[in-house]
């Protein structure tokens, strides 16, 4: 059945998920024009719709969208209807929009609260974990409140943010789970709290071998020892929803890597679940008060990340989305998944022989370029969340490896998190305002993105802002990172009536791990010195018009045109290919990928210069502003025009912009 997206914008989405972005059936009522493109994969399509359209979908999603889950699918721009978590049964705003039929041969979204209530003893279960999680969580407040009371509640919030700590690893795995979303939070929680929760860690003992191997058992439907020859006698890596071991395919002989999760793990997240979301219901005043959503809208946005990790089936998918994004990138290495023998609660993966980044030392004594394996890391992140807008959720030390040619290979993809083609760029619009110093916009860019309730006064936080760019940007790129602009912000989000959605607080955890392991490896790594190259290069040479745009807005700062930041931009990109042309991980074996894989030498700006010559002949608006760009200040700016000729005349086929200028 041909479908299209409902997107509560009027810029055309993007796909992201074969499974979670098809909405509109053609049978519906919307009938204006659509038009198909295929994508690489002949299993996804991405359709494109008109404006009319868009704000159709966006008006019905709108006039229905009363529950948490409802506003999280209009804030992102799409609707999940084959969603693992619901806590109820089928988001309305689907069903309101003439989803009903695809529901009609499939079974139910069994809600979190049907799931939890249907279980034998349940009302027991529910009770006595209740009263465990409301004695425990009320003394510690009661500590806090006594602390504010006789006037120390400052001097010990070491001590209180390490009491937290303990008490999430004492509540289980959900709160451990919960604990490490906190730490990426400051909308929440204040900032030494998130620093101590940081640290939380998800490693538990391992469960029994023999428990393990009978639960593979029973996904594979047949003897361990007729897939593996061999397998590990003990973990290689335990954690609060599964544990690792390796072992040798008996067919082919190859090394894989066993995911297994723990048993009875998805009852305990259930019954948690609807606890959270209970408690939670009592805290919608204060939070619509100090966040501008209901907690609910926090609780279902954390369940429904970590019910994706416990499906295996979804890792699987994971892996072959990266797997496709990379598959001609000679300097990233994903391993494969043996779909074969998985399930639902085990995954067969192709084994890494790595050095993973938890040991620097070992990665500098076995000879790997240090410079250029973070600057492909680098590279690679950028590209998963500017590219692709599917990115690796949790990218910590433990799961990235040094491969020894100097390539970066990840590892566990139960937590991935997707931007849509509208959030990408938004935040492109952002970065462009940033450097435009165009606070009010960017400003409106936060609520565009969903960190503020749609129309909430944005004026107080202008101030703020340009305050924390000011003071960011003022140091140059030798002395930015991420890290100190992020504490600044963490206090700005504190104050405020802020919300980081739940995709975006995985991004700031993403670029603050993989910049804290760039400092790790290279204490003086600048991390911005790789990243702005990148996107100065994408900004050049990327044909998609919605950046062609950009481009043109960066140029132009108040009307007039900024000959000294194209410079640098050129400057930029033809440092980015130079730094990437030379990596020591092109040097690259597999002559498949030798010929897929198109080595960039030089900055071929050949296809921007056309598409601004075509712009300059058929855009009014636009030849008179570059003719005025030539002429600002009473005077002929010849002199730049040579500058930027002469950077890059050697980037361009001379010729075939002649022959397009003609045309």
């Amino acid at each position: 059945m041909d479908s299209i997206y409902a997107s509560s914008s009027c810029t055309v989405p993007h796909l992201l998920r074969r499974d979670t972005l098809l909405l509109l059936p053609r049978t519906s009522n919307f009938t204006a024009p659509y038009s198909l493109q295929r994508t690489k994969r002949a299993r996804r399509v991405r359709i494109s719709s008109s404006a009319a359209t868009n704000g159709a979908v966006s008006r019905a999603l709108q006039a229905v969208s009363s529950t948490a889950l409802e506003q999280l699918d209009i804030e992102r721009g799409v609707c999940i209807p084959f969603r693992k978590y619901s806590p109820e049964i089928v988001p309305a705003a689907c069903c309101y929009l003439g989803f009903k039929t695809l529901f009609e041969n499939t079974n139910p979204i069994k809600g979190v609260r049907n799931k939890v209530l249907e279980s034998r003893g349940s009302t027991l279960s529910l009770m006595l974990r209740g009263v465990e999680i409301v004695w425990n969580l009320g003394l510690y407040w009661s500590n806090l409140v006594y602390d504010f009371l006789v006037g120390r509640d400052e001097e010990v919030v070491p001590y209180r943010a390490r009491q937290l700590r303990n008490l999430l690893c004492d509540l289980g795995p959900s709160f451990i789970k919960a604990g490490q979303v906190l730490a990426n939070r400051p909308d929440i929680i204040r900032e030494d709290y998130m620093n101590e929760l940081c640290i939380l860690q998800d490693d538990v003992p391992s469960f029994p071998n023999q428990i393990a191997f009978r639960i593979i058992e029973e996904d594979l439907g047949q003897p361990l020892e007729a897939v593996f020859s061999k397998i590990s006698s003990e973990t290689i890596a335990a954690a609060s929803l599964g544990q690792v071991y390796r072992a040798t395919l008996r067919a082919t002989g190859e090394d894989v890597a066993i995911k297994v999760q723990r048993p009875g793990i998805e009852p305990i997240i259930y019954r948690d679940l609807f606890l959270f979301r209970t408690l939670a219901s009592f805290l919608n005043g204060i939070s619509m008060q100090k966040l501008g959503c209901n907690a609910e809208l926090i609780v279902d946005e954390f369940g429904e990340k970590l019910l994706e990790e416990l499906d295996y089936t979804l890792e699987a998918r994971n892996l072959e989305d990266f797997l496709e994004n990379f598959k001609n990138d000679p300097t990233v290495k994903i391993p494969r998944v043996y779909k074969q023998f998985s399930g639902p609660r085990v995954l067969v993966m192709e084994w890494i022989d790595g050095i993973r980044c938890t040991n620097p030392q070992a990665i500098k004594e076995a000879g790997i370029d240090v410079d250029g394996f973070l600057t492909i890391g680098v590279s690679a992140a950028l590209r998963q969340l500017l590219e692709f807008g599917l990115f690796h959720g949790d990218p910590h030390p433990g799961n990235i490896f040094a491969m020894r040619d100097g390539r970066i290979a990840y590892v566990d993809f139960g937590n991935v998190a997707v931007l849509s083609q509208q959030n990408k760029q938004i935040l492109i619009d952002a970065v462009v305002h940033a450097v435009n110093e165009d606070y009010a916009e960017m400003a409106n860019d936060f609520t565009r993105l969903g960190f503020l309730s749609p129309g909430t006064d944005v004026t107080p936080i202008i101030p703020a802002l340009e305050a924390i760019w000011q003071n960011s940007a003022g140091k140059g790129l030798s002395d930015f990172n991420f890290r100190s602009v992020t504490g600044k912000f963490n206090q700005l989000v504190y104050n405020y009536p802020i919300r980081i959605p739940e995709r975006f607080s995985l991004v700031i955890r993403s670029l603050l791990t993989q910049e804290g392991i760039c400092f790790t490896l290279k204490p003086d790594f600048k991390f911005l010195e790789v990243a702005y190259p990148y996107v100065a290069k994408r900004l050049l040479t990327d044909p998609n018009p919605a950046l062609r745009e950009r481009l043109i807005q960066v140029l132009f700062k108040d009307g007039l045109f900024q000959w000294k930041r194209l410079e640098n931009l050129i400057v930029l990109a033809k440092e980015n290919v130079a730094k990437m042309s030379n990596n020591p991980a092109l040097k690259v074996k597999d002559t498949q990928i030798q010929r897929d894989w198109k080595f960039e030498r030089k900055l071929d700006l050949t296809d921007t210069i056309k598409d601004g010559a075509r712009l300059f002949f058929v855009d009014e608006g636009i030849r008179r502003q570059l003719l005025l760009a030539l002429t600002e200040d009473s005077k002929l700016h010849i002199e730049e025009l040579v500058d930027v000729y002469r950077l890059v005349e050697d980037q361009i086929d001379i010729p075939s912009v002649a022959v397009e200028v003609a045309r």
